[in-house]
């Protein structure tokens, strides 16, 4: 395995609680060439004030957006900042396992991958396990990802010098899959069958969000993103509905 720098893509907003917990997860990382990119979206908390500890790590960059532009502007920012060969990306409040970027990048390395996941586990705010894990495809394609958004925000890598540095459009909610949606235009996503990542949620498994935001960011996904006519978008947005909902259904897997 080869020691290229893995670019790591973290967002936040108003996250003070989990700071420390998201950040040592990094610090935990057996492969250690990697840079940290902080992006703040003007948190009003002391979400700073707690990143400033660990500016000492030069790997460590820290920005913040002087007036809240969302997580689309974010994530490009982000993005642009990155000099990394691999792209990665965790959020304030989710965590890895240590050896989760190490087996990530022998994982593509060995088979040729340039954009790939991995199984992640949900755990509640206390960062207690739910005894659930999320799985998925073993090869996701474009077309499998206009059915159902497989890969979760925490567990993606992939190689921007052989796809690019990408750029998403702002849409209302999930501007990931809107970077998912460009990213498998150039290349199959596939799944590393490791429980690499947890994910925080109030939750279970059922998005807090309503079902009109539910809707319209699946449909700004085909539309806007995309670029489909509205009557093709509609009938994808119903499918893609129907596909997360079976996903949850046929993937996800009880654990200790």
């Amino acid at each position: 395995m080869t020691n290229d720098l893995v670019s790591i893509i973290m967002l936040s907003y108003n996250k003070e609680r989990y700071v420390r917990e998201s950040v040592e997860s990094v610090l935990a990382q057996t492969y250690r060439n990697w840079e940290l990119i902080f992006m703040d979206d003007s948190s009003k908390d002391d979400t700073i004030s707690l990143m400033m500890d660990y500016v000492r790590d030069r790997r460590i960059r820290v920005s913040q957006n002087v007036q809240s532009k969302g997580s689309a502007a974010s994530m490009n920012s982000a993005l642009r900042d990155a000099r990394g060969r691999w792209v990665a990306f965790l959020n304030v409040g989710d965590l890895w396992e240590p050896e989760k970027l190490e087996r990530q990048v022998a994982f593509m390395e060995e088979r040729g991958y340039d954009f790939s996941y991995t199984k992640y586990r949900y755990i509640d705010m206390e960062s207690r396990s739910r005894g659930d894990m999320m799985g998925g495809l073993e090869r996701v394609t474009h077309r499998d990802l206009t059915k159902c958004c497989w890969m979760g925000y925490l567990t993606v890598m992939y190689d921007a010098e052989k796809l690019g540095r990408f750029q998403v459009r702002n849409i209302c909610n999930h501007n990931d899959y809107a970077l998912w949606m460009k990213v498998s235009e150039w290349a199959d996503c596939y799944l590393l069958p490791e429980c690499l990542a947890s994910l925080r949620v109030k939750h279970r498994l059922l998005s807090p969000l309503p079902m009109f935001d539910k809707v319209r960011w699946r449909y700004e996904v085909f539309h806007t993103v995309e670029n489909l006519n509205p009557f093709i978008s509609v009938w994808l947005t119903i499918r893609n509905m129907v596909g997360g909902f079976m996903k949850k259904v046929k993937f996800v897997e009880r654990v200790k």
